[in-house]
Parts: C-alpha cells; structure tokens; sequence
C-alpha cells in the first residue's frame, strides 16, 4: 500500500498521530521507571506492613491493615516484549476480614509543571490512556485511580483480571477534565494508584468513572482483595501514560528509555550511595576535614539538583563507614547530616573520633555491603 506525503512525512519526523495529539520521539515519558527498572533502594523489602518506597524507584506502596507483604523487583516480565523486569507483591500474611479502613496501593505521583501538556482545566483539556502489563493470582475486578492532589478531584477505571498467574496488558482511556488545573510547580499535582486491597471506607459506594470531586466511597468500589491468600501475588510492569484517547491497537509503543536516563530521572527524587557501587572496595561519600579532635565535616554534591530539598539520612550500623588520612583507617557507625541545599549539595558530619588534627584532610566511605548514604526528596 503506498504511503501519503502525510505518512512520510511523521516517518522521518517521529511524530505520532492521533486525533488532536502528537508524541516527539525525545518527549520524555509521564510516567517515570514505568519498566520497573530502577531499584536504587534495593531490590526487595520483606514484612512491609507500613507505607513506604520499597524496590522499584518512584513507586510507593500505599498500606493500612491490608495484609504483609514482600516488595521486590523482579524478573517476570511478559514475554517478547522488550521488558527485564517487574515490580512484584507477595502476600506473606493475609487479611481476610479487612477493616473499613484497610488498603493497599501501588502508585505514583507526578509534578504539576509535568502535566501542563494534559490542558487540565481549560476548554481544551486532554483525554488520558493508561497501559500497562500486570499479572496476579487472584482474578476479578481491580481499580485503578487517576487523583488531582491540586483541586481533590478524581476518576477511576476498572479492569479485570481474566486469568491466574498469567501477564495480561491493560488499555484504558480517561476522560478530558476541563474543571481545575494542576498547580504549575513540583508539587504532586497527580496522584495514579492501582489498588490491590481496599475497605469500605474506599468502596462502599458507586465507582467514580468520570472526573468529579472528591468522594472516598467512590474511589475504588468493587476492588477484588489481592490480601485474602499467602498464595497470592501481583506483578506489574510497562506502565505508560500518552496524552490522548487510544486503543490497544493504536497505542503507541511503551518508550524504553536507556538505564542511565531512566536512572537520571528518578534520581531527581532519590540519590543513594551504596557500598561497592562503583566496583571498588569503597564507596566515596565525599572529602571532608577535621573540624576539631573530634569531628569530621565535608560537603557532597548531589548527582542532579532534586524536586525540593532532600532529606538526608544514612543506615547506622557497626563499622559501616571509614574514614583515611595519611594511609590510616579509622571506623564508626553512621555519618550524620547538617545542612542540605536545593543548589545541588549537602554538609555531613562524620562519627565521634579523638586526637585528629584540626584541618587535616579526610576521605568518607562507606565500608559495608548494608551501608548506605540517601537523599529523598519524594512526594
């Protein structure tokens, strides 16, 4: 079949068509690791029981009496499509008997002046498609919500799991919103969550399948309860999001990014240090000095300047850090923070010493596989 000037023309730009809506092929992806592909937190969380980033970098795992769970990374991905991993639930302590407040919840938030694209709040405001790739145990009915943190309004969608332990992919479209435009700052102006488990509180009323303001009975009603077995798992991986209404046969391509931009982008919202990470014995958290006898403070520039000022913290743990001066090592347990800054580095204080020589210079390491040096500044 012989192409128009218009196909030819989209061929050698990159620009994809469809309705009102063009994607670059350098557009960066509105949702961020949505391979699942970066784990700078490590790779699996057991016993989690509170909300937290555990695994998968960007992801937050939303929980309240919805169960124990291990969170990993891992490497069930649907087959031939271009995927090496996932992001994986096991339930390892079930709930049966939620209470009305019980939930868990796989989701992400995203920057308002991310989303200025999606015309939120104006006459000429953008449908959404969500697509992903998700497997589980338990089939039935599960909810996904699409929340602005800006004005407290909401849609969700629902999707069926069709079939046990098998990778299933997910295509489903999200009406335009042309009430409440996102705040055009890096606040966490959209908020996507898949529920996996959820009480009356969240489900008791009627499905909120177009946007509307906010409703807590609507939010997810006639989610399955993926806490109901400790033979239950749920996998997911190929999140994308496009500006847009698509089908499944019309979707663009999921957009795998390089390991180092994927790696990059996340690292706007966590910065970790780990010990060998580099391929040495140490992991260099930075050049510091002995302010007195007993103390040692150095700064350390961040990789990128982050969302908000980060949080800074270090695991404690016997001689998981060390410090050299003049070919001599000396141990301690933790390395503390003073002062960080949005410019782009942070002030530390390393241990408690005695008789160091005022001024004289010092390398800060990290000593031990367990260690670790994090800057967060997540949602």
């Amino acid at each position: 079949m012989a192409l128009s000037k218009i196909d030819v023309a989209n061929m050698l730009t990159g620009l994809v068509p469809n309705d009102n809506t063009i994607r670059r092929p350098n557009a960066k992806p509105l949702i961020f690791n949505g391979d699942m592909k970066i784990a700078q937190r490590g790779t699996s969380t057991s016993s989690v029981t509170s909300t937290g980033y555990y695994a998968c970098d960007r992801w937050n795992t939303t929980i309240t009496s919805g169960g124990t769970w291990t969170v990993s990374q891992d490497t069930d991905v649907p087959t031939g499509q271009g995927f090496l991993t996932s992001m994986k639930y096991d339930c390892t302590s079930a709930n049966t008997s939620l209470s009305a407040n019980s939930i868990l919840v796989h989701n992400q938030a995203n920057e308002g002046q991310n989303l200025q694209v999606l015309k939120k709040g104006t006459a000429n405001a953008e449908k959404i498609t969500l697509a992903f790739w998700v497997k589980a145990t338990k089939t039935g009915t599960n909810i996904v919500e699409l929340f602005d943190n800006t004005n407290t309004r909401q849609v969700s969608k629902s999707y069926t799991i069709s079939s046990s332990n098998t990778w299933e992919k997910k295509v489903l479209n999200f009406p335009a919103d042309t009430s409440g435009a996102f705040a055009n700052d890096n606040s966490g102006a959209l908020s996507l969550l898949f529920y996996l488990t959820v009480g009356t509180n969240q489900s008791s009323g009627t499905l909120s399948e177009t946007w509307t303001a906010y409703s807590n009975p609507n939010r997810a009603a006639g989610q399955v309860n993926h806490a109901d077995s400790t033979s239950n798992n749920w996998y997911i991986t190929g999140v994308q999001m496009e500006v847009g209404e698509y089908t499944s046969d019309t979707l663009p391509p999921f957009q795998h990014e390089t390991f180092g931009d994927n790696l990059l982008r996340c690292q706007r919202y966590c910065q970790q240090w780990n010990h060998d990470m580099t391929g040495g014995n140490e992991t260099q958290v930075g050049i510091g000095w002995a302010y007195n006898s007993s103390s040692i403070y150095g700064f350390k520039d961040l990789v990128i300047p982050m969302r908000t000022q980060p949080t800074m913290s270090s695991v404690s743990g016997t001689n998981y850090y060390r410090t050299h001066n003049n070919n001599t090592a000396q141990s301690f347990n933790q390395i503390g923070f003073n002062a960080s800054s949005t410019k782009g580095f942070w002030i530390f204080n390393a241990g408690t010493f005695s008789s160091l020589a005022t001024d004289e210079i010092r390398t800060v390491e990290i000593a031990n596989a367990n260690g670790y040096v994090r800057a967060d500044a997540e949602f």
